[in-house]
């Protein structure tokens, strides 16, 4: 039996804040939420992203003839102490797939490092090895190779063993006896966790008349082994997978109202208006000519133009720009609009609208 439910105002998109946007962070909002549902969702997300999320991370290092960590090197600058402290902040990446046979089994990288006495001369008599050297060429993209892990006085050649290994939250060194431990292996902690940090906020935002609505914003900081964007994509489905599981209890459907007739009301009144020709509103001379020499006829092509690239057209300035906006803020429009919820983007807005007005004009002779 199905049991229906009213409808529950739920964001069509989730935004991302280009203006902030770097590799490492992101801030992404999404709106409208129920009252109370911004704090659930958002904690939520929080919680797992902070704690579920899986990377590589080295969990040991064997260098020839080193036997343990409080071992002072010939020829090396550091002890085996701050080599092993440099390790840890080692960053590597890699996803892996259901393609690969093994792929989440810890993989031994091993390489010969041979300084020679020419590259100690070229370095002023002491050589930084970097994590680069280090790790070579592997299955592993390396996000800092430029990494210092110890710096070297004296010819040598060394065989150099890193394990690697993909989980998740921190591990510290004694939790790695589970995996086989060679002859002089030297045992890491291992940060997994790619994720820096967290924060949600949550704010008002209208839905119509009602201003009690939330607003979800969400930052997310990581360390560039995965970026904001998988963070948030991978926590998703986390949640979900783990929501699955009370899906056994269940005892009815549940049906919602969507408030599909309210929805095609307001997406006819959209259409209408963005299938308005420029000539048809109210704007100067000046700024009608612009748009014509731009090759914008309608106003889906004019709403759908970031605000920084009308200014690149040409005879149009401040004065035409600040016109135009006023005038789409009386119709209820803005530039830079995403109309993707109406199946509209730049490639085929002329072919959209104009689909939309031969429509409506075969309606019209019925």
């Amino acid at each position: 039996m199905a049991v229906k439910y009213g409808k529950f105002e739920l964001p069509t998109k989730i935004k991302v804040d280009e203006s902030s946007r770097t590799a490492t962070y992101a801030r992404f909002i999404a709106e409208p939420f129920e009252r109370g549902y911004g704090h659930t969702v958002g904690n939520a997300l929080r919680r797992i992203t902070l704690s579920s999320l899986e990377a590589p991370s080295i969990m040991s290092i064997r260098i020839e003839g080193v036997s343990h960590e409080y071992m002072a090197i010939d020829g090396i600058i550091e002890d085996m102490t701050h080599i092993v402290l440099n390790l840890k902040n080692a960053l590597l990446r890699k996803l892996p797939t259901d393609d690969e046979i093994g792929s989440r089994e810890p993989k031994v990288l091993s390489k010969t490092l041979d300084i020679s006495a020419d590259m100690l001369d070229k370095n002023n008599g002491q050589y930084t090895v970097t994590l680069k050297d280090l790790i070579g060429s592997s299955d592993f993209d390396i996000v800092n190779p430029e990494l210092p892990i110890f710096n070297v006085t004296k010819p040598m050649v060394r065989k150099v063993d890193v394990k690697v290994a993909i989980g998740r939250g921190y591990v510290p060194s004694e939790r790695h006896t589970a995996h086989e431990k060679g002859v002089d292996e030297i045992l890491i902690d291992s940060a997994f966790s790619p994720i820096r940090l967290v924060n949600y906020f949550v704010e008002n935002t209208r839905v119509g008349q009602d201003t009690d609505f939330d607003r979800l914003i969400l930052e997310i900081t990581t360390d560039g082994r995965i970026s904001p964007e998988e963070a948030l994509a991978f926590a998703t489905q986390i949640g979900i997978l783990h929501f699955q599981v009370f899906d056994q209890l269940k005892l009815h459907n549940l049906t919602f109202d969507h408030g599909e007739e309210e929805l095609n009301t307001d997406r006819d009144a959209l259409m209408a208006k963005l299938a308005l020709r420029i000539n048809e509103i109210e704007l100067s001379v000046r700024s009608t000519n612009c748009l014509s020499g731009a090759n914008i006829d309608t106003i889906a092509e004019l709403v759908i133009m970031p605000e920084s690239e009308m200014l690149k057209f040409r005879n149009f300035g401040k004065k035409s720009l600040n016109e135009i906006k006023s005038k789409l803020e009386e119709m209820g429009l803005s530039l830079g609009m995403d109309l993707a919820r109406l199946g509209i983007n730049r490639d085929n807005v002329k072919e959209i609208i104009a689909e939309y007005i031969s429509e409506k004009a075969g309606m019209q002779q019925l």
